[in-house]
């Protein structure tokens, strides 16, 4: 299409509506307390600015051909996109140069079209419009002076009240318009509207016919000549060809690429590089790959444009699936509130700072001021792998063809800005990298930027040297071909087709074997494509597990991504070479290339960064293009036009002759869609209903996420604890398990600021916690709520009913002090994360959020009708929805603060049956987790409960508790110990059960317990259960006086070694899984079905009992046996070498836990030779040396076990496969022995 828009002279002037709407809104925003969404010049309305800076609606005054049928004439779009400010008008002061600008059109169907635009200005010729304006100026003027009435002495100081916007006061005073001495100019648009982004050439094209207008030589041909050729005569170039056609004074060439080569792509690189510098671009392009809500700002349309292709371009082979609108008029701001992820550009007037923006989520956007250098990144951005090695191939390019890899601000239409960026900001634009004041030479540039720096150090390492930059050889001095366009123009060419085949490179090597991953459908396409939702469609852990390390932050958050998604959905769908979708194919054909040249080494990664190849190839091929002009398009001719048309007035666009130009030849034009799947809505109709639609998607949108989040969640998660009871296999790693905890985060944070009144802080949900905070305080002091927690019934019944220890309150407000109370967290985004990661892992999050919502009034006034959380049904689902993680435990707190303090609550519960009040020395106790252990602790007497504080131990394992011994009733029963983490709740429960004190049981004055968590009921519905809860099955080590070890259940030797069997197993399976998934490794050695209580039941079968009253333990038998071998020691009897390590080792072993400074007991003693034994893989050897032992035969019925020479060759065997592993013990259990 050709369009003309403009301003209509019949309807005269209308004020743009949707505009004024919008500064409405912001007025009343302003009114209710929060700032404008963006201010206008000054604070207020539209009627507060001088006539001439208002904006009035323009129309679409023509357009040719009325309409064509693959691509309907959107008009209310064209109208908005081509003048997205409306009618501006200015007087012969102003300066009216003309401007250029691309714009895109998405359809209903995903499917794109591009517009191109010139905008320049006419002389306002109606009489009409004149004296409206003077009108309008009339009325501003009196109200004005009623505004800002002058001081008494008669200056003119109304000015100076405003401060800071004195300046554009003075000029709005003063920019008038008077009738008689006044030239009134107003904006007018000539545009055209392709399928296919030829930006260039239509820049060109429009620029010809304006030339053609302006200049005092009429052109040759009349203007519909050119137009009607432009629109029926020239065809789009076939791919892989040039094509020639001719403007008003010279001749245009446009040139597509070949089916096997990147997608079309015409804006220039070099500028975005320029304006923002490499290191931003490659930050706002990762955030673009993790599909962050990016927000594009500056005040020219064209920049913005340029940025948003480019970024979408460099990301090939992936699409961008969101909202995309590079250009966002006036009137569709509301659209910066949409919770999705969005690429949308912002125009700013040149007046207004960053700081009175408004915008809505500040937790996951992206905020790119193109004008100014900066960005403003979303927290915890991964790394683009090979970041260095990559930034430093870009940048090499990037000189290679002049241009700083800071970027510079004396790009095309930069210096005007400079002029006005005020010295001092300059300096402290340290972020950024100073700007320098006067274009150095790139290299000097380069010495300071500290990312070369750190380049050069790291390639210092590799032995090559950066003070050579091999800067190379200017392509454009190939002598054998001479190209068709202007050398700047074929420099734009390669520069953009070298940075974006290095860009295309990356992919196909962090992707190369893809393929070997994509889960291929069982059932055929259609079932498959209606079940999409519920199907994995690619390993994503299998991917993984073969990445380097530092690539995983990135990789498992940009799988989890919807272009991620999509691409690999389109690789199921079209299997076949020839329904494949084209940017598939071409990427499908550069990794074939790059599996051939691995051929070698088929799937080995590396982490070696591998440069681009390709770039010399594709050069050719685009310089071959414009070196041979495959067509030529028919020269523009003279039409059948009627008589006295086409007459010509310099300065002014004529009225087109339609009847020509309605209709062209009947031959059929190309047509083409994007073929993606991106359902936009129309940017047309804005009824409140409309918007109120748009919003109903984003809540569905949005609930749909949340039920596939919690899915997916869960299935991982519970794939992972089936794979512990042995069923399937395991694929989640603890990177990803942080992934997907981050990514619901971000999806809370979306879900809590969709459609806030007011933006308050960066975290929409911590900020809504802290009003409700506010409120409950508020409550409490004035005395209307009684207490801040609520007691569970269930946690009542905790698994052991006798647990005297009373369970936890559950308060909302309690969690966010504890939170609150951490120092290091420094943001509010990072306080509400912890506060979700805190309550997932107490199995709060969905009960929390519901109760913080049941604060009615509270989001009433904190939320718009149209909110998510104001929509009842979905937000009911919603939080069904989190009430799934109940199902599993998270210890994402836990794992993630691993430095900050906690309290720990202790109790002790002593037996009830054996006086325990008479008990009179004096108890410690020592608490060791997986992430370290306290100091001892010591009791005070008679206190069995006790908190104290120190830094996160993680999840619990052992508990060492004992006394000193003193007084005359030393001895102590204890039943178990409970340890609680005061913050997450977890509780611990340690079963001892044996005596602690000289001549009871074993003697010990200390022990060792090893620990397990409890796990708490699930929550019951209100109905009360009459049965009672379920106990644990009495813990084996528990030997109650009245049991001596003898009266123990006796075993067969059949399940003995069974259970011999399981707990070795139980250790192999330990150490197979990765290493952030292991749990205790001491449970599994010395815990109720661990290695030691095996073994012992091993030694103790058949062992004799000599008297009645007096027990023997294992630990007596094993004394004998290293007397004995040391006796036979000194008598120097030894049968063979080996024979004589084994012996002299045990003694070695058994003699320096006799020695320990440590009071343990017999039993006790016994675990630590096992636990050592274990470690150093001598259980084995040790096994085969007793069972050969001669006091073995006096200490042993015939029956026992350790004379069965097969059991015991079994045993041996069971042990060996321990050998492979590295076993570390945990330090509570070889305290005081140094072997």
């Amino acid at each position: 299409y050709f369009v003309i828009c403009g301003l209509d002279t019949e309807t005269g002037l209308e004020p743009d509506e949707l505009s004024a709407l919008c500064q409405y809104i912001q007025a009343s925003k302003a009114r209710d307390g929060a700032s404008p969404f963006i201010s206008s010049t000054t604070e207020g309305e539209n009627f507060e600015q001088t006539p001439l800076r208002r904006t009035f609606k323009s129309k679409v005054l023509a357009r040719y051909p009325e309409n064509v049928e693959w691509n309907p004439f959107d008009q209310d779009a064209v109208g908005m996109l081509c003048m997205p400010k409306g009618l501006a008008f200015k007087t012969q002061a102003d300066p009216r140069e003309p401007q250029f600008h691309a714009f895109i059109i998405t359809r209903e169907d995903g499917s794109r079209t591009f517009g191109f635009a010139l905008t320049f200005y006419e002389e306002v010729t109606s009489k009409q419009i004149c004296s409206a304006m003077q009108t309008l100026y009339h009325m501003h003027n009196a109200e004005y002076d009623v505004l800002h009435a002058p001081p008494a002495d008669g200056r003119d100081q109304s000015s100076m009240e405003d401060g800071e916007d004195t300046p554009v006061t003075k000029l709005q005073r003063f920019n008038s318009y008077d009738i008689s001495r006044d030239t009134l100019y107003v904006s007018k648009c000539i545009c055209l509207i392709t399928p296919m982004s030829f930006m260039k050439a239509c820049r060109s094209v429009l620029e010809q016919l304006h030339q053609a207008v302006t200049s005092p030589q009429p052109p040759p041909l009349p203007l519909e000549s050119y137009i009607y050729n432009v629109l029926y005569e020239v065809p789009l170039p076939p791919p892989g060809r040039s094509l020639k056609f001719s403007g008003v004074y010279g001749s245009i060439i446009c040139q597509r690429p070949s089916t096997n080569e990147l997608p079309l792509f015409d804006f220039p690189v070099k500028e975005v590089f320029e304006l923002l510098g490499v290191e931003n671009v490659f930050q706002l392009f990762t955030c673009a790959l993790l599909e962050f809500q990016i927000l594009l700002y500056s005040q020219h349309y064209q920049r913005l444009m340029t940025v948003a292709e480019t970024i979408t371009a460099l990301m090939f082979p992936f699409q961008w699936q969101h909202v995309y609108v590079p250009i966002l008029p006036a009137s569709l701001l509301h659209f910066l509130d949409a919770p999705v992820p969005y690429l949308m550009g912002l125009h700013s007037n040149g007046l207004d700072d960053r700081s009175k923006l408004e915008l809505p989520q500040e937790a996951n956007l992206c905020f790119v001021d193109i004008d100014n250098h900066f960005i403003e990144l979303p927290e915890d951005l991964p790394q683009f792998p090979n970041k260095l090695e990559f930034v430093q191939e870009v940048s090499e390019i990037l000189m290679a063809f002049g241009i700083p890899p800071e970027g510079n601000l004396h790009c095309s239409e930069s210096a005007s800005k400079l002029k006005r960026l005020r010295a001092s900001e300059l300096v402290s634009d340290k972020r950024n990298g100073n700007i320098a004041g006067s274009p150095l030479h790139s290299y000097e540039l380069l010495k300071e930027n500290e990312t070369i720096a750190r380049l050069q150090a790291l390639v210092k390492r590799t032995g090559v040297s950066l003070e050579k930059l091999e800067v190379r050889e200017d392509p454009s001095s190939n002598k054998d071909l001479k190209v068709q366009c202007d050398e700047e123009e074929l420099k734009i060419y390669q520069l953009n087709i070298q940075i974006r085949e290095v860009f295309a490179n990356r992919f196909t090597q962090m992707f190369a074997d893809y393929e070997v991953f994509v889960i291929q459908p069982s059932q055929d396409k259609e079932s498959w494509f209606t079940n999409r939702e519920q199907m994995q469609n690619f390993d994503k852990a299998s991917f993984l597990s073969d990445q380097p390390e530092p690539y995983l932050p990135f990789l498992s958050r940009f799988l989890e991504t919807q272009m991620f998604a999509s691409f690999i959905d389109n690789k199921i769908m079209c299997h076949d070479d020839d329904d494949k979708d084209p940017v598939l194919r071409v990427f499908d054909s550069r990794v074939d290339k790059i599996r051939l040249l691995n051929v070698r080494t088929p799937t080995l990664r590396t982490s070696m960064y591998q440069k681009c190849t390709t770039v010399d190839e594709a050069e050719k091929a685009i310089e071959l293009r414009l070196a041979k002009i495959d067509h030529t398009a028919i020269h523009p001719h003279l039409l059948d036009m009627k008589i006295g048309q086409g007459k010509y007035e310099p300065g002014f666009f004529p009225k087109l002759q339609s009847d020509v130009l309605s209709t062209g030849p009947k031959y059929i034009q190309e047509a083409r869609t994007m073929g993606s799947t991106i359902r936009q809505p129309k940017l047309s109709n804005l009824s409140p209903s409309v918007i109120a639609q748009t919003n109903w998607k984003f809540v569905e949108g949005l609930l749909k996420e949340c039920r596939n989040k919690t899915k997916r969640m869960l299935v991982e998660k519970m794939g992972r604890e089936a794979v512990e009871l042995g069923h399937g296999e395991v694929n989640i790693t603890g990177v990803e398990e942080n992934t997907l905890i981050a990514s619901l985060c971000d999806l809370l944070e979306r879900i809590w600021s969709h459609g806030l009144q007011v933006k308050q802080g960066k975290s929409a949900l911590w900020s809504h916690l802290l009003h409700y905070q506010d409120n409950r305080q508020r409550k409490l002091t004035s005395g209307s709520l009684s207490t801040s927690g609520t007691l569970l019934d269930s946690e009542r019944r905790k698994s052991d009913a006798s647990s005297l220890m009373p369970p936890l309150r559950i308060s909302l407000i309690q969690d966010m002090r504890h939170i609150q109370n951490i120092g290091e967290i420094k943001t509010d985004v990072g306080k509400a994360r912890a506060w979700v990661r805190l309550s997932m892992e107490k199995k709060l999050l969905s009960r929390h959020l519901k109760q913080l919502l049941s604060d009615h009034e509270l989001t009433k006034k904190l939320y718009k009708r149209y909110a998510f959380l104001r929509c009842d049904d979905e937000k009911e689902q919603f939080l069904y929805h989190l009430l799934s993680f109940n199902a599993v435990d998270y210890f994402c707190f836990t794992n993630v603060f691993t430095t900050i303090l906690i309290p720990y609550h202790i109790l002790i519960v002593p037996s009830k049956k054996l006086g325990g009040s008479m008990f009179t020395a004096n108890p410690w106790i020592c608490i060791s987790g997986e992430l370290g252990e306290t100091q001892i602790l010591q009791i005070p007497r008679n206190v069995l409960e006790m908190t104290f504080e120190c830094q996160n131990l993680g999840k619990l394992t052992t508990v060492q508790i004992g006394h000193d011994n003193s007084g005359l009733y030393a001895k102590w029963l204890v039943e178990y110990v409970m340890v609680r983490n005061e913050i997450t709740g977890h509780t611990y429960k340690f079963p001892c059960g044996r005596w602690l004190g000289k001549g009871m049981d074993d003697g010990s004055l200390e022990r060792i317990l090893v620990g397990e968590l409890l796990t708490s009921q699930p929550e019951v519905d209100e109905r009360p259960c009459r049965t009672p809860p379920l106990q644990q099955s009495p813990s084996v080590i528990r030997r109650l006086v009245t049991i001596s070890p003898n009266n123990k259940p006796k075993l067969n030797t059949g399940q003995i070694q069974e259970s011999i069997g399981e707990a070795v197993n139980g250790i192999v399976k330990h150490f197979h899984k990765p290493e952030k998934e292991r749990g205790s490794l001491t449970l599994l050695l010395c815990g109720e079905c661990g290695l030691v209580s095996a073994l012992e039941q091993a030694f103790q079968h058949g062992f004799k009992s000599p008297r009645l009253f007096k027990n023997v333990f294992i630990w007596d038998f094993l004394e004998k046996a290293q007397t004995y071998y040391e006796t036979l020691e000194q008598n120097e009897v030894v049968p063979e070498e080996n024979w004589h390590t084994r012996a002299r080792n045990f003694c070695r072993f058994v003699t320096a836990i006799n020695n320990t400074p440590r009071n343990i007991g017999k039993d006790g003693k016994f675990q630590m030779l096992v636990c050592l034994g274990a470690r150093d893989h001598l259980l084995h050897h040790w096994i085969a040396l007793l069972a050969d032992c001669p006091i073995t035969a006096h200490m042993y019925e015939d029956v026992a076990l350790i004379k069965d020479h097969t059991l015991v060759n079994s045993l041996i065997r069971v042990l060996q496969t321990l050998q492979e592993f590295n076993i570390t013990l945990e330090t509570s259990l070889v305290k005081g022995i140094d072997i």
